[in-house]
C-alpha cells in the first residue's frame, strides 16, 4: 500500500470513529513497516462511539472559589499519539493544593465565556499587587488531558506573575469538544478568526480585558503541546491583540488539517505548509527538547522559519547549561533595529514537557532551564503600538 493510500484509508477510519485503527496504520507507516496488514477492510464494521470524529468544563461562575480539580484520567480508546497528547506520568496522581497554584495573599476566580462558537470556563489569576492599576496579561493553554489548576501548578506562572503583578488566564478545554482535552488546532475550522476556538479564547481575553483594569499593549498568549499549537494559531489569527506568544513543544500554525496529517507532523516535523501570519510578525519564544518523541523538535524549527517569513534577521546563539540539569542551546534572532523579535530555546537531552516545571503539576521536566521565567520575561519585553481603536 502506497502512503498516499494509507493516508487516505486513515483518513476514512478517522471519519468512522476508530481512532486507534487510524492510529496504528500511520504509526506503521512513519515507521517505514509494511501497512497493508494493518488497513481494515472497507467493509469492516464501524463501531458506534457516540461521538463525531475528534476535532482537536464544567459551569463557572466570576466568583471567588477554592478551585478543587477534577481527577484526570486516561479517556476510553483514546490513542497516545492523540495530536496533543502529552504522556509521561501517570494520570492517577494527587491533584494539586492550593498552595501550589496561589501564592499567599493572591486571589485564582472562575470564569466563563459564551459566543456563537460554544463556551468555555477558565480560571484567572490577579496578583496581590493588583489594585485597579493597568497590568499585563497571560493567557496560558493547557496541553491535553490537563486541567487550567494543574498546568498552572506545574508551569508556576502565578508565582512569576505574582513577581511582576500581571494577571494569568487559563481557559479550559471541554471534553465535548475534545474527548482529551485537547485544543482543536489540527482543525481549519479552528485555524480562523473570528469562528471556532480561536474566537473563544480572543473572546475570554477581551472580556478579561473588559472586566479587569489590563494593559492593552502587553497581551501574551502561551501553551504547551497542543495548547501551544493552539497559541500558534493565535499569533497567526490575532496578531493585533497578542503582542507576544510562547509556544512550548508545540506546532506551527497551517502544518495540519486533520487527524493523518497531524500525527505525520507530530512525528516527522513539517507537515503542509505552515500558514503566514497576518501583518507584521509576532514577537515569539519557542521551547522544545531535542529528545521529544510525542512532537519532534524539527516543529521547533519550523515555527522559528514560520516567524520569522521574509524578515532578515541576526542571530546570535549562546550556550549553556543549568547547574545540575539539561544543556541548551538558545538562538536569539535580531531585527534591523537590534531588537530580540524571537527565541529559540533547544533543550538538549529533554523529552516532552514543561521545562524547569514543578512536580506538582503533570508533565514538567524540573530539571530546567526555566521556561516560565524566561517566557515572561521575553514577553515583557515586547508590546504593541497603541490602539487608535477598541478590540
Amino acid at each position: 500500500m502506497l502512503n498516499q493510500d494509507i493516508v487516505r484509508e486513515a483518513t476514512r477510519l478517522t471519519r468512522s470513529g476508530r481512532l486507534t485503527e487510524a492510529t496504528a496504520l500511520l504509526q506503521r507507516m512513519l515507521r517505514g513497516e509494511n501497512a497493508l496488514d494493518a488497513a481494515p477492510t472497507a467493509g469492516s464494521p464501524v463501531p458506534a462511539t457516540g461521538r463525531e470524529p475528534p476535532i482537536i468544563d464544567a459551569k463557572a461562575s466570576t466568583a471567588e472559589t477554592r478551585v478543587r480539580p477534577r481527577p484526570r484520567r486516561t479517556p476510553a480508546n483514546l490513542p497516545k499519539n492523540f495530536p496533543g497528547f502529552v504522556p509521561g506520568r501517570s494520570l492517577r496522581r494527587a491533584p494539586p493544593s492550593m498552595a501550589d497554584i496561589v501564592p499567599h495573599g493572591a486571589r485564582f476566580v472562575e470564569g466563563t465565556y459564551q459566543n456563537v462558537a460554544g463556551s468555555r470556563a477558565y480560571r484567572l489569576f490577579i496578583p496581590s499587587g493588583y489594585h485597579g492599576q493597568a497590568i499585563p496579561l497571560v493567557i496560558m493553554l493547557h496541553g491535553c488531558t490537563q486541567s487550567p489548576e494543574d498546568f498552572a501548578a506545574g508551569t508556576r506562572m502565578n508565582f512569576i506573575a505574582e513577581e511582576q503583578t500581571c494577571f494569568v488566564a487559563y481557559p479550559a478545554q471541554r471534553t465535548e469538544a475534545n474527548q482529551a482535552k485537547c485544543w482543536n488546532w489540527f482543525r481549519p475550522s479552528d485555524q480562523q478568526r473570528g469562528g471556532g476556538e480561536p474566537s473563544l479564547i480572543a473572546g475570554i481575553t477581551s472580556q478579561i480585558m473588559r472586566d479587569h483594569s489590563v494593559d492593552p499593549q502587553r497581551v501574551y498568549v502561551a501553551g504547551l503541546s497542543a495548547g501551544a499549537a493552539a497559541a500558534a494559531v493565535m499569533g497567526s489569527t490575532y496578531g493585533d491583540l497578542y503582542a507576544a506568544i510562547g509556544i512550548h513543544s508545540g506546532l506551527a500554525c497551517g502544518v495540519a488539517t486533520d487527524l493523518p496529517s497531524a500525527l505525520i507532523a507530530m512525528k516527522q516535523g513539517g507537515g503542509s505548509k505552515a500558514m503566514p501570519s497576518e501583518g507584521p510578525p509576532v514577537p515569539t519564544i519557542v521551547f522544545h527538547g531535542d529528545r521529544d518523541t510525542t512532537v519532534h523538535s524539527n516543529n521547533g524549527d519550523r515555527i522559528v522559519r514560520q516567524s520569522i517569513g521574509g524578515m532578515r534577521t541576526n542571530a546570535k546563539v549562546h550556550r549553556g547549561r543549568v547547574p545540575g540539569g539539561h544543556a541548551y542551546t538558545r538562538t536569539v534572532h535580531s531585527d534591523a533595529g537590534g531588537r530580540g523579535i524571537l527565541e529559540h530555546w533547544e533543550i538538549h537531552g529533554a523529552g516532552h514537557a514543561w521545562s524547569g516545571g514543578s512536580p506538582a503539576g503533570s508533565y514538567t521536566d524540573p530539571d530546567g532551564p526555566d521556561a516560565t521565567r524566561e517566557m515572561l520575561r521575553f514577553f515583557l519585553e515586547h508590546s504593541l503600538p497603541e490602539r487608535t481603536k477598541p478590540i
